[in-house]
């Protein structure tokens, strides 16, 4: 990620440290479905996460959540329901895992 494009995005592992490469979420219904943790990082103050379960990693996909941190507590995912700042989410993640000029 080039620092000139986002200087005030900063790499961070909350759910790394906590749970390790993936991590476990339920549904409306209850059901479990494993996500990888593709990338982690705080813009501002304010962690993101972007999260792929194998269906959406068939569909090229993948879902953003904010991430609500608090010491010695389990980290909650929110999802990001403003679209302009899920937009600039979407946008850091491409740039993390999609470089310029790779």
């Amino acid at each position: 990620m080039a620092a000139g494009v986002w200087p005030n995005v900063k790499e961070v592992r909350v759910l790394r440290e906590q749970y390790g490469a993936e991590i476990v979420l339920f549904d409306e219904q209850g059901e479990s479905e494993v996500h990888r943790i593709l990338a982690e990082f705080s813009l501002d103050s304010q962690l993101y996460a972007a999260l792929q379960s194998p269906t959406l990693r068939k569909e090229h996909e993948f879902a953003l959540f904010r991430v609500q941190a608090t010491p010695g507590e389990e980290p909650q995912l929110e999802t990001i329901e403003d679209d302009d700042e899920w937009e600039i989410v979407s946008e850091i993640v491409d740039d993390m895992m999609y470089p310029a000029g790779e």
